[in-house]
């Protein structure tokens, strides 16, 4: 048996909780190199307890929806941004904290050109792009020490698209 939880689009207003949305939207904040490059500014609180902040490149295998989410993760010593480098949109799930445990899981899609930022302990899944290549850098923590709770759930979730089955 499992519970259902439909997908949402990504927007900064419904995934504020969680983190941050990071996209070139609207009026850059500066113009930069000669009035040819257009400067979005400082749009993710990045905050690491005990280490550094790293970029690492991962290459995820790509998902399918209905998705079977099982297990959630949470990362209390740092931030996790996530910039996809190719086109593809990615599938997004956090769950806000339940007195040390997840509470009920949302699922966002982002859109081409979209990546996210993770505040410190929020809880997530695991990296989930729905096209190959999957690739993605990632900025997190870099330090002494696990940084890593995982959860796994009694009754796994099934993550549907809005409107679909």
């Amino acid at each position: 048996m499992s519970r259902s939880i439909v997908t949402e689009p990504l927007t900064a207003a419904g995934f504020a909780p969680f983190g941050d949305v990071l996209e070139a939207e609207g009026t850059p904040d500066r113009i930069i190199n000669q009035g040819l490059c257009g400067r979005y500014h400082d749009l993710a609180r990045l905050e690491f307890d005990g280490g550094r902040a790293g970029i690492s490149l991962f290459r995820a295998e790509p998902r399918s929806l209905p998705y079977t989410l099982d297990m959630v993760e949470r990362h209390p010593d740092g931030a996790q941004a996530f910039l996809p480098m190719t086109e593809h949109g990615f599938l997004v799930v956090v769950a806000p904290d339940d007195g040390g445990r997840p509470g009920r899981p949302r699922a966002f899609l982002t859109r081409p050109g979209q990546g996210i930022n993770l505040y410190r302990g929020t809880w997530h899944g695991v990296l989930t792009p729905l096209h190959a290549p999957g690739l993605f850098a990632v900025v997190d923590r870099i330090g002494d020490g696990p940084n890593l709770e995982e959860h796994w759930f009694d009754t796994p979730y099934r993550v549907a698209p809005e409107g679909g089955t």
